[in-house]
This record gives structure tokens, sequence and C-alpha cells, in this order.
């Protein structure tokens, strides 16, 4: 019984610790990469990551690709007299020495033409294509529609 109660816990942490996973292209590391659940394929689902550029040359994040979506996209979400509007993003900056977040109300991935909705729990593969780092597939992990983000405090623990 004992067991049981650990693997259920383990299991039911999971998602976050995913989340927390670490990977790295030259200089950059990327981390904290996620999406939220959709309520169904029709509509677009999101991309969230942190990307941390540890060089002395600026890089800038030039495109995604998934086999999850059929047309995923880089966005930014701009807000103008009041009213948010999403751009296509061709390009997003990353500083070197800086890190930059694809987060809700800021640049995101859009992942348009999804293939099935996309449920708590799930994960993907997102390949993100650099300037000069070249490219890197990265783990995504889908947390719930309320989501703000992984929690990764106690990662690696």
């Amino acid at each position: 019984m004992k067991s049981l109660f650990l693997s259920t816990a383990l299991l039911l942490a999971a998602p976050a610790a995913f989340a927390c996973e670490a990977f790295t292209v030259g200089d950059l590391t990327i981390e904290h990469a996620w999406s939220k659940a959709t309520i169904g394929a029709e509509r677009p689902a999101v991309f969230y990551v942190e990307i941390t550029n540890g060089g002395s040359t600026d890089d800038a994040l030039i495109g995604i690709t998934t086999p999850t979506a059929t047309m995923p996209m880089l966005h930014e979400t701009v807000v103008t007299d009041g009213i948010a509007s999403m751009p296509h993003a061709m390009s997003i900056p990353v500083p070197a020495g800086e890190i930059v977040a694809l987060s809700p109300g800021g640049y995101h991935g859009m992942l348009m033409g999804l293939g099935t909705a996309l449920k708590e729990g799930d994960r993907f593969p997102v390949t993100l294509i650099f300037e000069n780092a070249g490219e890197v597939t990265v783990d995504v992990d889908v947390l719930s529609l309320r989501a703000a983000g992984p929690d990764c405090s106690d990662a690696g623990q």
C-alpha cells in the first residue's frame, strides 16, 4: 500500500519535473519548455520556454518545428491602445549574457493545425532553430489549461 502511494505521488510530480529539464546547443541553455492543455484540436496551442545565452555573441530564435502541429510559428503579444494582438515574429533576439523567456503575454510559439488535442501530462518534441547555435530538440510538457508555468523549485532534489 505504501508503494502505491509513493508511485502515485511520483507519477503526479513527473510532468513538472520533466518541464525542468535543460538542453544545450552552443552557448545556449534551453529549459522550462511547456505548453497548456487544449480544449480540442481545432484551436491553436502555445509553446513556452526559457533560453539563456551564456556566450559573448548575440543569437536569435528564428523558427520552431514540431510533429504535433502543421503550422508552428513564433508570435509576440502586443498591446496597443488596450487591444492585444499576436503578430508573427520573424525572429526573437537572444542577446549575449541574457535570459529570454517565451511566456504568456510576450513572445511565444503558436502551434496551429494540431493533429490531436493536447492533454495534461502529454509530452511532445519541439525543435528550436537558432541563427548561430543551430538546432536543438526539446521535450515539451503539457500542463493544465490554467497553468502559469512549471514549478521547478525542487527539480533535481
